[in-house]
């Protein structure tokens, strides 16, 4: 048995068992207003971005042909031998997409409040009040909110990140038999997003650092089986080279686009550096354990090299910073009944609405498939994926991993408008859609080659 922290005063200590849990979480009126707010926060501010249609495209051909392609069937790039890992992912935005924007909304907000709820019941777990725990909830919901409002692939991990949290957490408290949770965890968690690496290095930490010593061979036992369920993908031991193809993939190395690293030019990472630090503060003032405090190491320098990796980081803090202050007011539960309507309301118009598009609109994005006439599209990100969900055919784009990195080279060097990505417009015969105002689009204009077919807020499609 782990006794758990000792610095933790008798009447905050976690509550052993489920029944605890469930009691503290009714009783959470002002931390489910969080909750509340920052699902109608997604709701309200959501729109689409890259990483996402091109999941949906994939799982349409794996619908229609009842069999996973070699390679990225969209794309006339060659794609041969790339190990396509996350099907059931690929099936599953395939189902959301059959409901339209709203499907995938949908999804999203589903994963937000799963999210926060479990969040919550971590914090409330660790003895944190509702009122300590509502606040670092808002303060996560702050710092994160490129992650909550941009829908993407990754919206299957702001779910099973938090659950894992939990689990380990409640391990630490009180050893069990739900360790053996982690390897089922991480196997379908890997099947769904290339974060359960992030997860399994989390898991990793606990195993050594904590569970070693109390149950070796428990301990060795679970880091073992977790290692197998990585590779319990449909490509088996290929899933290695999966992994290694997206973690060495040419935008990776460039640190452009989604793997961009922080910087103070974004008013957002700014924002979440701010947030980030005084979670932290407030975590290393609880006196987490010593496998949490290598975790939170480890999450910042990973952020510092992709800010995309913030929100795991301010989700590992979220529960010993709710522990590190004691804020004992709450709302008076007509209030916080008064509250939680209204942002309900809120949720509902804006799911109602749809989520925005930073993409071509309907005209556009017709214009530039009837004119490409069946030929490749040579386009940009978000565009490239539309194109691929339209049917139409791209050279290169998302998975970039799928192609050589001779393409994925020339294909960013058009993307950022450098001389050297001019030949990547001879493998596009007839139309090119870009971004307007983007480093590739003034290329364009100033060479005058092409012309302009249609143009809308988000695209300018260009023919031959």
């Amino acid at each position: 048995m782990n006794p758990g922290n000792a610095s933790t005063p008798a009447d905050l200590r976690p509550g052993r068992g489920f029944l605890p849990l469930l009691r503290t979480v009714r009783e959470a009126r002002t931390s489910s207003v969080a909750v509340a707010a920052a699902v109608g926060g997604a709701a309200g501010l959501s729109f689409i971005g890259a990483d996402s249609r091109w999941v949906a495209a994939l799982g349409d051909t794996i619908v229609e042909r009842r069999e996973i392609p070699e390679g990225v069937p969209y794309a006339s790039a060659p794609t041969d031998g790339w190990d396509n890992v996350l099907v059931v992912a690929q099936l599953l935005f395939h189902w959301f997409a059959e409901f339209g924007d709203q499907g995938v909304l949908a999804a999203q907000l589903v994963a937000v409040a799963c999210a926060f709820v479990l969040l919550a019941a971590g914090a409330r777990r660790e003895g944190a009040t509702d009122g300590s725990t509502a606040l670092v909830l808002i303060a996560v919901a702050v710092g994160a909110l490129t992650s909550l409002v941009v829908i993407r692939l990754q919206l299957f991990s702001l779910a099973f990140f938090p659950a894992l949290l939990l689990l380990l957490r409640a391990e630490t408290a009180e050893s069990s038999r739900r360790i053996w949770l982690i390897p089922p965890l991480l196997a379908i968690w890997g099947n769904l997003h290339g974060a359960v690496l992030v997860g399994y290095a989390v898991v990793s930490a606990y195993l050594v650092l904590s569970r070693l010593r109390l149950q070796p061979r428990t301990a060795v036992g679970v880091w073992a089986a977790s290692t197998l369920a990585l590779l319990a993908t449909p490509e088996l031991l290929e899933t290695l080279d999966y992994y290694r193809g997206v973690l060495t993939n040419e935008a990776a190395r460039r640190g452009v686009g989604l793997w961009a690293p922080l910087t103070i030019s974004s008013p957002f990472d700014v924002v979440f550096v701010c947030v980030a630090a005084a979670l932290i503060a407030l975590a290393a003032r609880a006196r987490p354990q010593l496998w949490e405090f290598v975790v939170l190491a480890g999450l910042a320098f990973l952020t510092v090299r992709t800010a995309r990796s913030g929100v795991w980081l301010l989700f590992a803090a979220a529960a010993p910073a709710a522990r590190g202050f004691t804020l004992r007011q709450a709302l008076h539960p007509r209030i916080a009944a008064a509250l939680a309507a209204a942002l309900l309301v809120v949720t509902t118009l804006a799911f109602v609405r749809g989520p925005r598009s930073t993409g071509a609109g309907e005209r556009v994005l017709a214009t530039a498939l009837g004119a490409a006439a069946g030929t490749p599209i040579l386009a940009q990100d978000v565009l490239a994926e539309q194109v691929a969900l339209g049917g139409g055919r791209i050279w290169v784009g998302n998975p970039l991993d799928a192609f050589s990195h001779a393409n994925q080279r020339l294909y960013l060097d058009w993307h950022e408008g450098r001389a050297a990505g001019d030949a990547a417009l001879r493998h596009a015969p007839r139309v090119v859609l870009v971004h307007p105002g983007s480093a590739s689009d003034l290329r364009i204009r100033a060479s005058g080659r092409l012309r302009e077919l249609a143009r809308d807020e988000h695209a300018v499609a260009y023919g031959r």
